[in-house]
């Protein structure tokens, strides 16, 4: 049972998210550069002057306390000193240019690299999270499995439990049906090979959306009387959904649209990368 998966080495440390806080936005700040190099205008025009220097490191380090503490957009900036109009507005332009996921694609590459593995993977591991959501969400339904009124995360992940694909849906989307989008998004990247679920994903509707993207649907057993099973790689995405929990933004969805709710999943991700990053061993950074 399990898997041969051999992360990076990184020095030991407790979970500490706001230790390494600094990681999280010097790698936002890297990326805005980059941006700026491509013309993809990650900087509002107007009258008023761009953030700049410190302002736009305490702006970057505002919108990551919005998505890991769940801080309300007016309270952290009365904290922060920025108007939380500003803050807003430079969260959903770089998720409308796609700021988040360009990071998560590049940090993702980088960690498996840095773990000896090719930059793309050849296996997905798919599974869902039934989140509560508050009347002012973008989507509600009941999961009458989890008696949850809320909202549905679809995730596709790699052997280290990075996502390549997110999706969003009401709770009582089934799983199979809510899955497809995310299929979609794995086969515009590039992606053919399998993609290990549980049983929930049976069905000849989801295999065949699967087979005409190229994908092929592998649902496996991952329980038995009422016991989890760590089955070959399936139960990363165990573990994945298990980190956004941490994410107090992302326990009570209260995103008013999907892209917003599926940006601060790609930021709770950047955070975890970039901290692992950040803490890679000596002899792993001269390798």
């Amino acid at each position: 049972m399990g898997t041969a998966v051999h992360p990076a080495s990184t020095t030991p440390a407790s979970w500490d998210a706001f230790s390494d806080v600094d990681a999280f936005v010097d790698e936002v700040m890297t990326e805005l550069a980059a941006m700026a190099a491509d013309s993809r205008r990650p900087t509002r025009s107007g009258p008023k002057l761009a953030l700049t220097g410190v302002t736009l490191r305490k702006a970057i380090m505002a919108i990551w306390c919005v998505g890991y503490c769940g801080m309300q957009w007016r309270a952290i900036g009365q904290l922060s000193g920025i108007p939380f109009g500003t803050l807003y507005t430079l969260f959903a332009r770089w998720t409308r240019l796609g700021l988040w996921r360009r990071l998560l694609d590049r940090l993702r590459r980088t960690w498996r690299v840095a773990c000896g593995d090719t930059a793309e993977p050849s296996t997905v591991v798919i599974d869902s999270r039934t989140c509560r959501s508050a009347p002012s969400c973008f989507a509600r339904g009941v999961d009458g499995g989890k008696k949850i009124r809320g909202v549905k995360l679809h995730i596709a992940v790699e052997k280290y439990g990075f996502p390549l694909a997110i999706d969003s849906s009401p709770a009582n989307v089934h799983d199979t049906k809510g899955m497809v989008p995310v299929l979609r998004q794995l086969a515009g990247r590039g992606f053919q090979g399998p993609a290990i679920g549980d049983l929930g994903y049976r069905g000849e509707r989801l295999a065949k959306a699967g087979a005409a993207l190229g994908i092929a649907i592998q649902p496996i057993a991952r329980g038995r009387n009422g016991v989890f099973i760590p089955t070959e790689i399936a139960w990363v995405v165990e573990r994945s959904l298990s980190w956004l929990s941490r994410y107090r933004r992302l326990n009570v969805i209260v995103e008013r649209t999907k892209t917003h709710l599926i940006a601060f999943v790609e930021i709770a991700f950047v955070s975890i990368l970039s901290r692992r990053l950040r803490r890679l061993t000596a002899q792993d950074c001269s390798a």
